[in-house]
């Protein structure tokens, strides 16, 4: 398990990266389903936070292994077994989603993570003896790990009239998730690892495109079941549209850049641009739920009030616009076109749920995707304009 060449021609997904990215799939759909269920119960403010928790989870134990196996990735027999285990967590996490969105029972979340982090740490061991002249990297990382992941188990001993208590749990949510993100800061002092910006950027784009998949299969279900029922078909085409409008134009968004070429001549902006994809990503799990909650009712099958139906795809919507210019402003400086046209589309999105009791629903979400499309169509215009006066 030697080190890969940064440079590496023609690095990417292996096949084994991408069964891997399937098994979060399962995760990412339930904590979607949970999210829309509170929010049509009327608890969508009970809900968030278990959202954050568990996609936390789900985000970082599939960032950590992404960013070894650019580095490390040596497809041999052990690698593929414990590759196997971490996928094996997570379908122990996804099964735990549940408990933890209704009953605040995070035992199965922190199971599934810890077997994906005992993995994990194993590979990291496999790296420090394969790799004797930096072996100083990956034992920190081994350490760090462990350690955090202890702190982990720790938090499920607290007293259950503690554990019970949401600052309790939730401080030390916090508090660990802070130690965690300073285990890469601590550990690469001593090293950057070999990870390669192009596979990188590789993978943090099939992972959109696995959350936005999501959105799909959501959308689909919501429309088959509401359809089936024979009812409101009209609203329920137009929100059809208009949804599939708004996936692909945030879609064509992400990928205007060429992140990869903006980690390979700033590899000193990779933590943030690979620590902020959280709020990207977690934009895009929570537009799933937004979805299901408009299409529901569209189709006349919610009692949700119109408003906060529109505000639960208009936050994911605007969490989104917002984080994706900020995240890449660091490696890539020509974001600047999109502050000019995504920012304010962000604010504009957030603006027209106020408007749906005017309106109604179906148009108001309308209107969302008419203005995601437009700010698309500006942002090609104005790229091409910045590009062409600079030749």
């Amino acid at each position: 398990m030697s080190a890969r060449d940064t440079d590496e021609a023609h690095r990417v997904s292996s096949p084994l990266e991408l069964l891997f990215d399937l098994t979060f799939v399962v995760a990412i759909s339930q904590i979607a389903e949970e999210l829309a269920k509170g929010i049509q119960a009327g608890h969508a403010i009970q809900g968030i936070l278990p959202f954050v928790m568990v996609f936390y989870a789900i985000w970082w134990a599939w960032l950590n292994f992404t960013w070894f196996a650019s580095a490390y990735d040596s497809d041999d027999v052990p690698y593929r077994l414990l590759v196997l285990v971490q996928m094996g967590g997570a379908l122990v996490l996804a099964a735990g989603v549940p408990a933890a969105f209704e009953h605040q029972s995070f035992f199965g979340i922190t199971l599934g993570y810890f077997i994906m982090r005992i993995g994990l740490v194993a590979l990291w061991i496999r790296a420090a003896i394969a790799n004797p002249d930096a072996r100083r990297t990956p034992i920190r990382y081994a350490v760090g790990v462990t350690v955090v992941q202890l702190l982990w188990l720790s938090r499920l001993l607290l007293p259950t009239d503690a554990r019970d208590q949401w600052w309790t749990v939730y401080l030390a949510f916090f508090v660990l998730v802070i130690l965690e993100g300073l285990v890469p800061y601590w550990a690469e002092r001593t090293g950057m690892t070999t990870w390669h910006p192009h596979h990188i950027a590789e993978r943090y784009g099939l992972f959109a495109i696995i959350l936005l998949g999501e959105t799909i299969a959501v959308l689909a279900i919501g429309d088959s079941q509401v359809v089936s029922a024979g009812d409101r078909v009209a609203p329920l085409v137009v929100a059809g549209i208009s949804a599939l409008v708004l996936i692909f134009g945030l879609w064509w968004l992400y990928f205007l850049q060429p992140t990869g070429d903006g980690l390979a001549a700033h590899r000193d902006g990779s933590f943030a641009w690979g620590f902020g994809h959280y709020f990207i990503f977690a934009g895009l799990g929570a537009l799933g739920a937004g979805l299901t909650v408009v299409v529901t009712s569209a189709g006349g099958h919610s009692r949700v009030a119109p408003e906060v139906a529109a505000w639960s795809v208009a936050i994911p919507v605007a969490l989104y616009l917002a984080s994706l210019v900020v995240t890449n402003l660091r490696i890539l400086p020509g974001i600047v076109i999109h502050l000019r046209i995504v920012v304010p589309t962000a604010v504009i999105v957030l603006l027209l749920p106020l408007l749906t009791t005017s309106i109604g629903l179906v148009v108001e979400f309308a209107a969302t995707a008419a203005i995601i499309a437009a700010s698309v169509a500006a942002t090609m215009v104005l790229g091409r304009r910045t590009v062409g006066a600079e030749k």
